[in-house]
């Protein structure tokens, strides 16, 4: 009997040690290892090297007109709407694209970037390189030109601004390696956070 006393007790200890889920919606990542910052610096980082290379800037605004021309074509959309939900449709999938999947698609880094988005990737989560300059700028000039050819109505307004809003914030320096997410929605759709 005293060998199952000692793996009960040894199971207790070993649950009180694990470090408790936290039921905050906001989490900071730690900084990575000196491990992890050199299987980093070992390889170059394919998944986000790319915004750096010619054309890649020019495809958000290729994206951009491709989305405009797409709404306008739909019957029944005013100017105003076209412009509205190219906004929002740019935002969402900048959104998805750069802050909410973490890891990248390759697997010759060794699992080293598999707790970052491809914002914190960039050109090797350095603050206001001209790449992450351009970047935070296309949302803000989206809003800025759906604002006017929406004639300043306050409803599209609203709706421009908090697209805006929710891929800039993102962007900011004091939201570097910060999560949000909402435990139980987490658990319960079986996704890890």
């Amino acid at each position: 009997m005293s060998s199952y006393s000692s793996s009960v007790a040894s199971m207790i200890t070993s649950k009180e040690e694990r470090r408790r889920r936290s039921s905050s919606i906001i989490s900071h990542l730690q900084p990575e290892t000196i491990e992890e910052q050199s299987d980093q610096a070992a390889l170059p980082n394919l998944n986000a090297n790319w915004v750096n290379n010619k054309g890649a800037w020019v495809i958000h605004f290729v994206l951009i007109a491709c989305l405009k021309i797409f709404y306008d074509l739909l019957p029944g959309v005013s100017q105003e709407l076209s412009w509205t939900l190219t906004n929002i449709s740019y935002v969402v999938g900048s959104y998805i694209m750069f802050h909410y999947v973490t890891g990248i698609p390759f697997e010759f880094n060794a699992g080293a970037y598999d707790n970052l988005n491809m914002w914190e990737q960039i050109d090797n989560g350095d603050q206001y390189t001209p790449t992450k300059k351009f970047l935070l700028g296309v949302p803000i000039g989206l809003f800025l030109i759906s604002t006017h050819y929406t004639h300043y109505d306050l409803s599209m307004f609203v709706l421009n601004c908090l697209a805006c809003l929710v891929v800039v914030i993102p962007k900011l320096p004091a939201s570097h390696r910060l999560r949000l997410s909402v435990p139980e929605l987490m658990t319960s759709s079986g996704w890890k956070s």
